[in-house]
């Protein structure tokens, strides 16, 4: 017997390295000094360009997305999704990122899949910024069915303790203001799966005429990274809070920003969901309320601001290039709970 007899493939191992050493390397920035391969990633920070620096970190997965990318046999995206959505948990309370780390668990290790995986991480690694500084992948036989893996994201950003945004300034009377998500980003998809390919006996390749694509390509529509837009609002100080908008949807994530004596009230009005939230309550006759509950229903972020603020924020919005940013409702006097309109 031997190690590769028992499912643990060490060459294969070593060529997903390979393959992936380059695309991490994409992502290096000067202040990265290990390679990929050392036990751990050194990163030098740079303290000196904060007054009171602050780290902030977050750990995070893609869920059952990742069934729809087994289904559709695309690679490609989750790993994007996967670093997105940690940048957005620390970016809501004003952190930029400095590095990331994932973990990749499979029963038989494809190079070709791993380094699929590793180029949507360092491709949304590039886009923000953000080193790529290592990870860890386990070959696991046994452990999970034949051709699937789950993955898992690591973070961690800065942030200077003057523009910590933590809730704390909002009032009743202020603002809120919702940008729009890509679908479902990495959240609700074991309902999503359950209408649509139980319930609908569709496959990923089936045609949706409502949504002008196919199912799989609208269920893999990669999970938006907000930090483009809300970084220079940030570095002015403008938001008062800011709501990612994950699992448990506006009805549970927005009040995670509300303080004690604060309600929110929701104008459901002020935007109209995206057709796959549409396509998905109809096929899966679904509550609103549960709807609201389990996904962002086209809403992937909510910022907090003064009422003298808003009208500014949506016009630096707009000339970032997010025409859509919208006022979807306000702060009341409460007991931390939304309310829909």
């Amino acid at each position: 017997m031997d190690y590769k007899a028992s499912g643990v493939d060490i060459d294969a191992g070593n060529e997903a390295v390979r393959r992936i050493r380059g695309l991490a390397r994409s992502t290096f920035t000067p202040n990265v000094l290990s390679d990929i391969g050392s036990f751990g990633g050194l990163f030098r920070f740079d303290a000196g360009r904060f007054r009171e620096p602050v780290l902030v970190s977050s750990a995070d997965g893609v869920g059952t997305k990742l069934k729809v990318a087994f289904l559709a046999g695309r690679h490609d995206t989750v790993g994007e999704d996967l670093v997105n959505h940690c940048v957005n948990d620390i970016l809501v309370q004003g952190a930029q990122p400095l590095f990331f780390l994932d973990y990749l668990g499979t029963g038989r290790l494809s190079p070709q899949v791993a380094e699929e995986v590793v180029k949507g991480m360092a491709r949304a690694c590039r886009d923000n910024s953000c080193a790529l500084l290592g990870g860890e992948t386990a070959e696991m036989p046994g452990f999970y069915a034949d051709g699937e893996y789950d993955i898992a994201g690591f973070i961690v950003g800065v942030v200077d303790k003057p523009k910590l945004i933590d809730g704390r300034a909002i009032v009743p009377g202020d603002v809120l203001i919702g940008l729009p998500s890509t679908g479902l980003h990495t959240n609700g998809y074991s309902l999503a799966r359950r209408v649509f390919f139980e319930l609908a006996g569709w496959k990923p390749e089936t045609f949706v005429k409502e949504l002008r694509a196919t199912i799989g390509d609208a269920l893999l529509a990669t999970h938006r990274s907000y930090l483009p837009l809300v970084r220079p609002l940030v570095e002015r100080g403008i938001p008062k809070g800011l709501a990612h908008i994950t699992g448990g949807g506006i009805t549970e994530n927005l009040p995670r920003i509300l303080p004690e004596g604060c309600s929110a009230e929701i104008d459901r009005a002020a935007w109209e969901p995206l057709p796959i939230f549409r396509v998905l309550q109809a096929r899966g006759r679904i509550a609103d309320a549960e709807m609201f509950r389990a996904f962002n229903m086209g809403i992937g972020l909510i910022l907090a601001c003064s009422p003298d603020d808003a009208d500014d924020i949506r016009a630096g919005l707009e000339r970032g290039g997010q025409a859509r940013a919208m006022r979807i409702g306000k702060v009341v006097s409460g007991d931390r709970a939304v309310r829909y309109l």
